[in-house]
C-alpha cells in the first residue's frame, strides 16, 4: 500500500446483539446476549450487548455461566438471514463514500479512502460521517480504525477505537513506537493464545520486542506466518483494499458438528453425502473443479481427543458429487477405526476451471459427462425452488441432516 493512502476498518459493535437491541425496543436499557441455542443451557454466546459485557458476560462462553454472571440477561436466538441482510446494507452505505470496499467478516469491512477525501473531507472527517450513516441507517454504532494500510487500520480499530469515547482512532506509522509498541505481545493481530507463548518463551512479551527483533530468526522459527507477524508489529502491509478479496479462493469445504455420537459407518455415509453435495454445488457454482479431497473428523469424546485430518488426490479433477463421495469413503475407510464421531469435515483444493475437462481412454466419458451434468442441473433446480426442492434418497434417512441444514445458515437457523 502506498504512503498517503487511507484505508478505515469499520467494525460493528456487538454486531448481532445490536441489531436485536435496534429491532426490539423493550429491550431497551436490558443486557441482552444472543445465544446459540436459548434452550440449553449449554448453548454459546455468540454475542453480548455492552451492558451484558459490563455485567461480565463473554463471547463465547457457556449460556449457563453467563446466566450466573446476569440473572436478568435477555437471551435471544440467532437470526443469521437477518444479520446477513444488514451486512450487506451497510456495505451498500458504505459504498456511498468509496467504491473499495472490502468485507473482511460479517461485522468488520475495510475502506480505501484515499480518493474520497475531496468529497468528504479528511480521514477523521469521513469517519465521523460513516459512523454517522450506519447508526443512523440501521441504529448500529460502529468502531472505525484509520491507518495507512490494512493492518495498521486493524490494529487501531482493536487496540484504540473500541476502547475511547469516540470510537475512532488513527494509527500512523511513524506513531507506532509511541502507541502501539508498549501493548503485550497478545494485542497484536493474529497473535493467538499458543503463539503469544511461544513469543514469551522466547523472551518477546509486547509488540514493541517483536518489532525489533530480527526478522530472520523470527522467520527461522515460524516461517511465513511469523514474518508477516513481524511485518505488522511494524506496521507493513502491501496486501491493497479490493473488492476481489475471494475471488482467487483456493479451495472449498463445508463441514457440521452432528447433533448427536455417530458411530454406525451407514450413517455417518448419509451426513458425508449431504456434505460432498454442498461443496461439489459451491464449486460447481464458481465454475471449478478439484484435484484432491481431504476429509476431517473429530470424535465426541472431550476426555480423549480422536479424530483424523486426510487428503486423497484425484486422478482427474472433478465436481461430481458421487466422484467425491467415493474418495471420502477411501479415506473414511482408511483412517476411520470406529471412534464415535460428532463433526465432520469435507473440502475440495488444486481448483482448475470446469471448462477444460480431461477424458480418459479407459473410461465412459459420455456417461461422466452425463453424471456431471446432472449436478449442473440439481443446482439450478434448488436455486430456483429451494434447497429441498430436490434431494437424495439416502437424506430421507433418520440419520440425515439434510433439511435441518437447510433451515441454517453458518450453522444457526435463519
Amino acid at each position: 500500500m502506498k504512503r498517503g493512502s487511507v484505508i478505515l476498518l469499520v467494525d460493528m459493535e456487538s454486531f448481532y446483539a445490536s441489531i436485536e437491541h435496534a429491532r426490539n425496543p423493550q429491550y431497551a436499557g436490558r443486557p441482552l446476549v444472543v445465544s446459540g441455542d436459548p434452550n440449553r443451557r449449554s448453548g454459546v454466546i455468540l454475542a453480548a450487548c455492552p451492558l451484558a459485557k459490563a455485567r461480565g458476560i463473554k463471547n463465547a462462553e457457556r449460556l449457563f455461566e453467563a446466566q450466573q454472571k446476569c440473572p436478568d440477561v435477555v437471551v435471544v436466538k440467532p437470526r443469521m438471514q437477518l444479520y446477513v441482510d444488514m451486512s450487506l446494507k451497510i456495505s451498500k452505505l458504505l459504498g456511498e463514500f468509496t467504491d473499495l470496499v472490502e468485507p473482511y467478516s460479517i461485522d468488520e469491512q475495510f475502506m480505501d479512502v484515499t480518493g474520497s477525501q475531496r468529497l468528504f473531507g479528511g480521514p477523521y472527517d469521513i469517519a465521523v460521517k460513516v459512523k454517522e450513516c450506519i447508526e443512523r441507517e440501521t441504529g448500529i454504532k460502529a468502531r472505525i480504525g484509520i491507518g495507512e494500510n490494512k493492518v495498521l487500520a486493524k490494529l487501531a480499530c482493536d487496540n484504540f477505537a473500541k476502547k475511547n469515547s469516540t470510537g475512532i482512532y488513527s494509527l500512523s506509522q511513524d506513531m507506532l513506537e509511541f502507541d502501539l509498541w508498549s501493548l503485550p505481545i497478545e494485542k497484536l493481530f493474529g497473535v493467538g493464545n499458543k503463539m503469544a507463548m511461544h513469543f514469551r518463551n522466547m523472551g518477546i512479551r509486547t509488540i514493541g520486542q517483536l518489532a525489533k527483533t530480527d526478522c530472520a530468526r523470527i522467520k527461522e522459527r515460524f516461517g511465513v506466518h511469523g514474518q508477516v507477524l513481524w511485518m505488522s508489529a511494524n506496521g507493513v502491509d502491501y496486501s491493497p483494499v479490493t473488492r476481489k478479496a475471494h475471488a482467487g479462493r483456493k479451495g472449498y469445504g463445508n463441514g457440521m458438528t452432528l447433533p448427536r455420537d455417530y458411530v454406525k459407518k451407514e450413517d455417518i455415509h448419509v451426513v458425508l453425502l449431504e456434505l460432498c453435495e454442498e461443496v461439489c454445488s459451491r464449486t460447481r457454482q464458481a465454475g471449478k473443479m478439484a484435484g484432491t479431497v481431504s476429509l476431517g473428523i473429530n470424535g465426541a469424546s472431550f476426555k480423549e481427543k480422536r479424530g483424523f485430518y486426510r487428503q486423497r488426490t484425484l486422478p482427474i479433477e472433478t465436481n461430481i458429487t458421487m466422484e467425491v463421495f467415493e474418495a471420502a469413503c477411501v479415506l473414511l475407510d482408511r483412517y476411520w477405526d470406529g471412534f464415535p464421531i460428532r463433526r465432520l469435515n469435507v473440502g475440495l483444493t488444486n481448483l482448475q476451471s470446469d471448462q477444460n475437462w480431461q477424458m480418459s481412454l479407459f473410461e465412459d466419458n459420455a456417461s461422466r459427462d452425463r453424471l456431471s451434468n446432472i449436478g449442473y442441473v440439481m443446482d439450478e433446480i434448488r436455486r430456483k425452488y429451494g434447497k429441498v426442492a430436490i434431494q437424495r434418497a439416502a437424506s430421507l434417512t433418520a440419520a440425515s441432516q439434510f433439511l435441518d441444514r437447510s433451515k441454517k445458515i453458518g450453522g444457526h437457523y435463519k
